[in-house]
């Protein structure tokens, strides 16, 4: 097999590629009208090229098992397309206000650049390529964090962020070497490292590094202090990028490793992934209910979110294809639920400053489409039939409970009760809490009606239509 069809394997990463090049040559050298235009462009070119990305595309190993590209994989670079796309209609607002709009264009080059790395992460088959895709992941995300930087708690954010990203990247490279020096330098190749992999006790040990360092990037608690802090700091929209696109791939690149490389040995860390379950959903769960802050809010939903995503890895880990499918169809769910409830947070901020859960009395009465919105956004987070958010839930639920975890499952579900109560409190603030003053009419803008609109009608239909579980099952394993 040559080269250039070996690239093939790599579609979306190339055009990924190619989109960040054609942006920064724009941006050096095109004239004044261009610029103007930037972001029609940067946001037209990216669904052009995440539509070649979504067509069927061969499969196999490139560059001597350093790559690997299977259906699922490429399902799941669609999802992630997906989701950035509709944070690119929520951040235009934000990208052309008075501090950002002579720096837009660096939005969507370090967001397509993150991007490009997370896309590394999900289809690598070796240590290496892992590696340098989590760093690409990262580091332009530090940027974008602190993009605001004359306000301080975004430049705390940002240094908050690189500096728990060091330390979670330090200890998932410890791990690397001593599964390196347990195994040698052909086991770095996850298809080769499977058959190495026998539970010693320097493989667990280097298995709880890299376990702790990827628990980082996905906000499992105990590695989850940063969350809140980070998405409070940032711009709205950044925050709504790492809630759902950065956490997910983070998720399913665990997804992909567990299947490639730790589901031999599943048995012997199955307890601590169950812990980590539990101890994400409660205290995400405890600590969502004492926030006044919107985005802080949403930082511990997000935490507690986590543990009910991971309760499919118990699936994943003993072969059980209802696990990946379960995982899959939860963040899909969870992609268009709450980056809609962050694109009414979006437009509120922008247009009033107000950030705030008592900000919210009375919404309704001023702005009742978007508080309708909210309301079935978080409806669905909750885990209230019809909605999307009650089937990825129990398809969670069903995974574990195959697998006899049905403790683990019980826990989970009386969480899911509590977090009803919090869910429920930016309902009644916005329908029924009485408000002399409340928020102002608001005028959507168009791009935000339309990322509304695709959210609202995924939280909907995904609840409907059973054809997208069933499509995602033909892909598992």
């Amino acid at each position: 097999m040559n080269y250039l069809e070996q690239v093939t394997y790599m579609k979306p990463e190339m055009l990924l590629l190619a989109q960040v090049v054609l942006l920064i040559l724009l941006d050096l050298f095109s004239g004044k009208t261009i610029k103007k235009q930037f972001d029609n462009i940067a946001c037209g070119l990216f669904i052009v090229c995440s539509v070649i990305s979504a067509l069927p595309a061969n499969t196999g190993e490139a560059f001597g098992g350093m790559f690997t590209t299977t259906s699922m994989t490429q399902i799941v670079k669609v999802i992630l397309n997906l989701g950035t796309i509709l944070v690119f209609l929520q951040a235009r607002v934000w990208a052309n206000n008075e501090q950002t709009k002579h720096k837009r264009s660096e939005i969507y080059i370090l967001t397509l650049s993150t991007l490009m790395g997370m896309n590394l992460m999900i289809s690598a088959g070796h240590f290496l390529l892992f590696y340098l895709g989590l760093e690409l992941a990262s580091l332009p995300l530090t940027t974008l964090i602190a993009y605001n930087k004359y306000e301080e708690t975004s430049i705390e954010a940002g240094a908050k962020f690189v500096l728990i990203a060091a330390f979670s990247s330090g200890m998932m490279l410890f791990g690397i070497s001593l599964f390196y020096g347990a195994v040698g330098a052909e086991g770095l190749y996850f298809d080769s490292m499977s058959k190495l992999l026998s539970a010693t006790p320097l493989q667990l040990l280097a298995l709880v590094f890299f376990l702790s360092g990827l628990a980082f990037k996905i906000s499992l608690v105990p590695f989850h202090l940063w969350t809140a802090d980070v998405y409070q700091g940032a711009p709205t929209n950044v925050s709504a990028y790492l809630s759902v696109i950065s956490k997910g791939a983070a998720v399913f690149a665990l997804m992909f490793l567990t299947l490639k490389l730790f589901g031999n040995i599943f048995e012997y860390w199955q307890y601590i992934v169950a812990a980590l379950i539990v101890l994400t959903i409660t205290v995400g769960n405890l600590f969502a209910m004492r926030q006044t802050n919107v985005k802080r809010f949403l930082g511990f939903s997000s935490i507690s979110q986590a543990g009910y995503i991971m309760l499919g890895m118990m699936g994943i880990g003993t072969g059980d294809p209802m696990g990946m499918t379960s995982v899959v169809f939860y963040l899909l769910v969870y992609l268009v639920s709450n980056i809609g409830i962050f694109a009414v947070v979006s437009v509120i901020e922008n247009n009033s400053n107000k950030l705030t859960i008592s900000d919210y009395n009375g919404l309704y009465k001023t702005n009742p489409y978007l508080s309708i919105a909210m309301m079935l956004f978080l409806f669905s987070l909750g885990g209230i039939p019809p909605f999307a958010g009650f089937f990825s839930k129990f398809f969670v639920f069903m995974s574990a409970a195959n697998d006899g975890w049905y403790v683990l499952d019980f826990i989970a579900l009386i969480n899911t009760v509590i977090s009803l109560y919090y869910y429920l409190l930016i309902v009644k603030a916005m329908f029924i809490n009485e408000n002399e003053n409340p928020i102002a009419a608001i005028k959507t803008d168009g791009a935000s009606k339309i990322g509304l609109a695709v959210c609202l009608a995924g939280t909907l239909a995904l609840g409907v239509f059973s054809g997208v579980y069933t499509g995602l099952s033909q892909f598992a394993y």
